[in-house]
């Protein structure tokens, strides 16, 4: 079950008032430095981005690829750990607008974590270290670490202790 925080809403749809639960400038603002960091090809640029400007947590020699997108609403609730690969077109959502409610959830990806390209990462997710994470992936719940997971719906392919022991046969 994602970790995610739930709020109704008894008026129209929960996007209709999405500046009750959001400010619009901090949108504008985050909708412009993502889209700036999407297109940039500088990694080091792209981390300080997010990191002084919208508050993300990334760790040291975190590389996210070309066109990911992060959260534009709540991105200050994304942490991504130390040396980990965030692939192409990449999407990492914190909240969800519903018909009757909305929910915000953090994202927790660990260290040294392999996210493949077109993947979309759920709110209230958290991605164990070590894990890899298969090419247009919807990643729905929690990733133990060490798994190698993929499809849609999500589902581990490989567990830790099995990669562990093909990677021991491989080595032989």
């Amino acid at each position: 079950m994602r970790k995610t925080e739930r709020f109704t809403v008894n008026r129209a749809n929960s996007l209709w008032q999405i500046y009750d639960t959001v400010p619009f400038w901090k949108v504008i603002r985050n909708f412009i430095v993502i889209q700036i960091a999407r297109y940039t090809p500088f990694l080091e640029v792209k981390n300080w981005l997010y990191r002084n400007i919208i508050d993300m947590k990334i760790g040291e020699t975190t590389s996210f690829a070309l066109m990911v997108m992060p959260d534009i609403m709540f991105p200050e609730r994304i942490k991504v750990g130390n040396n980990c690969v965030i692939g192409y077109n990449t999407t990492i959502l914190t909240h969800e607008y519903l018909i009757k409610e909305y929910r915000l959830g953090e994202v927790h990806i660990g260290d040294e974590v392999m996210i493949g390209a077109n993947s979309t990462i759920l709110p209230g997710v958290t991605i164990g270290n070590g894990a890899i994470i298969s090419a247009a992936t919807l990643v729905h719940k929690d990733v133990p670490a060490g798994a190698f997971v993929g499809g849609n719906p999500m589902k581990i392919i490989y567990t830790k202790e099995e990669m562990e022991r093909k990677n021991m046969i491989n080595e032989e």
